[in-house]
């Protein structure tokens, strides 16, 4: 082992692997904090109601991505466990690569690690502005997710570089959320392999149905989601998915009171239209 691979494994203990479920804080389940896109976005993104406010903004490299959250899942999971085992929790975690990609469903291809490392970028460069309180504090002005995020290599004997661990440090914010509030929620084994859309509705799901389904106007969820295209794009989107029943855990339901209330056609194209949530569990408990 050379000098420098001995020093850097005297300095960090490993916080990988992870080895209870994946779990997630409800805000960031709730709220559309990510972009949902598979390539890079640089619009400002905002989302506002009466009690929340959201504002992110990013460097020419995007702002952070559903897909990129992924990095928080793994870390809020890592930080939850040493919680429910009694140990001490900081905001530095040290962990492999390797680890990060077994928990998310990930090949450790070459492509791969060029994408944790956009990611990591997204994720320390994208900045967040909300009135959301973490651990009963709120806090004005903006953060990022990470306030710092290292790649730490190795050599070989060619002199290659061969990717050792990550280190990153988390932001105040969340930080505080998921140490004070524990608010966190599981996630389902399944939640990797879903598009981008199907990852939010299931979040949303998942943090709004625990105590039996609900309904939400069609244009209020196409918010919550952050869906950024039109709301008749939307309502195709969520069809398609009550269709095919691709949500795990949740069946999605498309309600249109035009035909209830005898509207008119124009109405029911405006979107006159609100979305049933359910349970599976309670469906199958009927």
């Amino acid at each position: 082992m050379s000098q420098e691979a001995s020093v850097q494994g005297d300095l960090f203990a490993f916080d990988s692997p992870l080895l209870t479920e994946v779990r997630g804080e409800r805000s960031l389940m709730a709220f559309p904090f990510f972009a949902l896109s598979k390539t890079k976005w640089t619009k400002p993104l905002e989302y506002k109601t009466e009690a929340v406010s959201i504002e992110i903004v990013c460097t020419p490299k995007g702002v952070a991505t559903i897909y990129d959250k992924e990095v928080l899942l793994y870390i809020a999971s890592l930080m939850v466990a040493k919680l429910d085992a009694g140990e001490q929790v900081s905001q530095d975690f040290f962990f492999t690569a390797h680890d990060l990609f077994r928990v998310t469903g990930v090949s450790g291809s070459s492509r791969s690690y060029t994408r944790l490392s956009d990611a990591l970028e997204r994720l320390q460069g994208t900045q967040i502005k909300t009135n959301i309180e973490a651990g009963g504090e709120g806090q004005a002005g903006f953060f990022s997710w990470l306030s710092d995020a290292q790649l730490h290599y190795t050599k070989t004997s060619k002199g290659d570089k061969r990717l050792k661990a990550i280190k990153v440090r988390l932001c105040d914010w969340l930080f505080r959320a998921i140490q004070r509030d524990r608010r966190v929620l599981d996630y389902d084994p399944t939640y990797f392999q879903l598009g981008p859309i199907e990852r939010r509705l299931y979040e949303v799901a998942r943090s709004a149905c625990g105590h039996g389904p609900i309904e939400v106007e069609l244009e209020e969820l196409r918010l919550q989601t952050g869906y950024q295209s039109s709301l008749k794009h939307f309502r195709y989107e969520v069809k398609r998915v009550a269709d095919e029943g691709s949500i795990p855990g949740f069946m999605f339901d498309l309600v249109d009171r035009a035909e209830t209330t005898g509207a008119t056609r124009a109405r029911k194209n405006a979107g006159a239209t609100s979305v049933k949530i359910t349970p599976k569990l309670l469906l199958q408990n009927t």
